[in-house]
């Protein structure tokens, strides 16, 4: 992922722009984030391992929401964060809000927002990213799932308004209580490949 040389543009000029367009952008106070292109599949982050999580995790809370006003999204659903002028696509969004319900293009009140990180995003991810996703008002868990460590980190919004980060071991499953829901390691993991080194 890398920030493009087009030049700035408000929100409402990349809406109208992004609506015409086949690569995928992430959108930062005026400025452009690649996030697919047949020219650089190396930044797109999506190989089988990154896809193969997101999809773990995205399954087990469509399954456990079910039946609930809580919707799961995967990977080409934008959010807006006002806050940060931006517009990101999470790979896996979670949102309980009538809002958002009634908005088929953008989402505005996620719960729960999962990054799956890869060695091009995840200094993004982990930054000015996650600093952007505090600032959502409903938000109340962010997951970071590295397949290459298979470990999470799991960030919960605290009592007194702090961010606390629940590690997870090596190979372990989670809870994600946000959605009241566990995730099993056998379920987290399952055909993600071992990181080629």
């Amino acid at each position: 992922m890398h920030v493009t040389t087009k030049p700035r543009m408000t929100a409402q000029e990349f809406l109208a722009w992004d609506a015409t367009q086949i690569v995928r952008h992430e959108f930062v106070a005026g400025q452009l984030r690649v996030l697919h292109g047949e020219d650089e599949p190396q930044l797109a982050g999506t190989g089988e391992a990154h896809v193969t999580a997101a999809l773990n995790v995205a399954m087990a809370l469509r399954q456990h929401l079910a039946g609930t006003p809580c919707r799961t999204f995967i990977t080409d659903m934008k959010l807006r964060v006002q806050a940060a002028d931006a517009y990101f696509y999470p790979d896996v969004m979670v949102t309980c809000s009538e809002r958002d319900a009634a908005d088929p293009l953008v989402k505005r009140e996620p719960v729960l927002l999962v990054e799956v990180l890869s060695p091009a995003t995840a200094a993004f991810d982990r930054g000015d990213k996650f600093a952007a996703y505090r600032t959502l008002p409903t938000l109340r868990e962010v997951l970071l799932v590295d397949p290459d460590t298979r470990r999470c980190d799991l960030y919960r919004l605290g009592d007194q308004g702090l961010w606390v980060l629940h590690p997870s071991a090596p190979g372990a499953g989670l809870r994600l209580a946000s959605v009241e829901r566990d995730i099993g390691a056998d379920a987290l993991w399952a055909q993600v490949p071992a990181p080629q080194r």
